[in-house]
C-alpha cells in the first residue's frame, strides 16, 4: 500500500464514531484503554484508520468471566 493511501483511510476520531453510530467520547475512552491498533496521537487530536472495526467486547455467550 502506498502513502498517498494511508492518509486517506485516516480518519479523526469524531469521524469516526459517527461512521459507527458511537458517542465520540466513548470511543476516546476505548482509545486510551488501547482498544483499536491504528489510533494515533497526532499533537491533540486523535486519527484512527477508518477500516478498523468497531471493536465489540461484550460476552454473548451467556458465560461469565467471574462466578457470582
Amino acid at each position: 500500500m502506498n502513502e498517498s493511501n494511508d492518509k486517506e483511510a485516516l480518519i479523526s476520531l469524531v469521524e469516526y464514531a459517527t461512521m459507527h453510530g458511537r458517542n465520540a467520547a466513548s470511543v476516546r475512552q476505548m482509545v486510551l484503554r488501547g482498544s483499536f491498533k491504528t489510533a494515533r496521537k497526532i499533537g491533540r487530536n486523535w486519527i484512527i484508520d477508518k477500516r478498523e472495526p468497531y471493536p465489540d467486547h461484550r460476552i454473548k455467550s451467556g458465560e461469565y468471566i467471574k462466578e457470582k
